[in-house]
């Protein structure tokens, strides 16, 4: 299934293309804490085979093995998607970050986004999830593939 940029993916289908075409994923809001939601998640990601680019302007060094970028403008090289970690009251900035750095897919997780963030991305022409976990969604992908 060929995904259409400037809309938000809500279908199975479309959430499997999302998941078995992406490589890359900047994870934005990855905490160092092992204990919080977008370590755990971040992890079961890296362990399922994806490429995770932490995104923390409060870390340094590394996270889950990988370099920390304080920005997502500081990133080298291509990002797939950016999986987002942030108070729904920021979203709108990443929204516009994401779109500047050219990563076509932006997945707000559970509680990350804003309407008016959905709204400017999907105008920005990225392909948008909202209200969703990624690591949920990957194991129900999973599941359903037999992996």
């Amino acid at each position: 299934m060929e995904l259409r940029a400037g809309r938000v993916a809500v279908t199975e289908a479309e959430i499997d293309a999302i998941l078995a075409g992406v490589k890359s994923i900047a994870v934005v809001g990855l905490s160092t804490d092992p204990n919080k939601a977008s370590h755990h998640v971040a992890s079961y990601l890296q362990e399922a085979g994806y490429r995770i680019i932490p995104v923390n302007p409060n870390a340094s060094g590394s996270i889950l093995g990988e370099q920390v970028y304080r920005r997502l403008a500081d990133v080298p090289g291509a990002v797939d998607l950016v999986d987002l970690f942030r108070p729904a009251g920021e979203a709108l900035m990443f929204v516009g970050e994401t779109a500047e750095r050219g990563i076509p897919m932006i997945w707000f997780q559970l509680n990350c986004a804003s309407g008016e963030a959905i709204g400017e991305a999907v105008n920005r022409g990225l392909c948008a999830v909202h209200d969703r976990c990624m690591m949920v969604e990957h194991r129900r992908y999973a599941h359903r593939r037999g992996l």
